[in-house]
């Protein structure tokens, strides 16, 4: 129950953020269109009583100032358009939350296996099984849990405990992966907005040049420009949540192989203490 509340209280605030950025996304659209240029006037007028000689005027332009990354950002944006956009944004913030909760509970779920396994084998030497029930009764984790169901039917045989073991640890490896599919969908999904949105962009290029009944580079550039746009924020996207997925999948793996070792020692073990 804390992990569901406290994973639904990091979505939330994760969601509330994102949202907020959104709309600043949106609501500096007037902002990230101007760029910014500074441009001084001096005029040093010198008079000497002498010569009676008037300086000329001086100009000073000052150099421009390079907008940050932020402002360019909220300027590509914008200039993209907000519809598509604003969908591929969702893919992104969406596809995140679901990465940060996967990783947070992976973390969670990784477990000492060979210091676990040995504090089974003295457990099961000097307490017998229900000593070593009640250790992996505390410990937290995957392979904990799949101890406790394997000794939880050792007093059966050992091939219950077995089979008890395999059918639990196919379980636990559901609850690993769950809601990993999504983020797959998500990094599919967001390159394929982008086309698309690449695609209308460039049917309304069209449509302008067939109402201007002429050719102007600056209607097909301009076209062109916000339909890439919307392209190259879909493969941003997709990039960025392929790392978390890749990240995701290596974990797992890793806790399965786990799990998949301790399964094989702790029915070894088991074997043993029935000679």
């Amino acid at each position: 129950m804390r992990k569901l509340f406290f994973a639904l209280t990091f979505f939330g605030i994760l969601m509330t953020q994102s949202l907020s950025f959104a709309n600043t996304l949106l609501l500096t659209s007037q902002e990230a269109e101007m760029q910014e240029e500074a441009e001084s006037d001096s005029l040093q007028v010198d008079e000497t009583a002498t010569f009676g000689q008037v300086s000329e005027e001086v100009e000073e332009e000052a150099p421009p100032v390079e907008a940050s990354f932020t402002q360019e950002l909220k300027k590509r944006f914008i200039e993209g358009g907000p519809g598509f956009m604003g969908i591929v944004l969702i893919c992104l913030i969406l596809g995140l939350a679901i990465a940060i909760e996967r990783i947070i509970y992976l973390n969670l779920a990784t477990t000492n296996t060979q210091k676990l396994t040995t504090g089974v084998e003295e457990a099961i030497s000097s307490g017998g099984v229900e000593a070593a029930k009640e250790l992996c009764r505390n410990t937290k984790g995957p392979v904990a849990s799949i101890f406790y169901q394997g000794l939880d039917r050792a007093d059966e045989g050992v091939e219950s405990a077995e089979k008890a073991v395999v059918a639990y640890g196919g379980v636990q490896m559901g609850q690993l992966e769950k809601n990993v599919s999504w983020i797959s969908l998500f990094i599919a999904l967001a390159p394929m907005l982008g086309f698309m949105g690449t695609v209308i962009g460039m049917i309304q290029a069209f449509d302008k040049i067939e109402a201007a009944g002429d050719m102007q580079p600056s209607l097909v550039a301009g076209g062109i420009k916000v339909a890439l746009l919307t392209t190259v924020f879909g493969l941003i996207v997709a990039i960025i949540l392929q790392v978390f997925y890749n990240y995701i999948i290596a974990k797992i793996d890793s806790i399965v192989n786990d799990m998949e070792d301790a399964s094989i020692t702790l029915i070894d073990i088991l074997v043993a203490q029935k000679k």
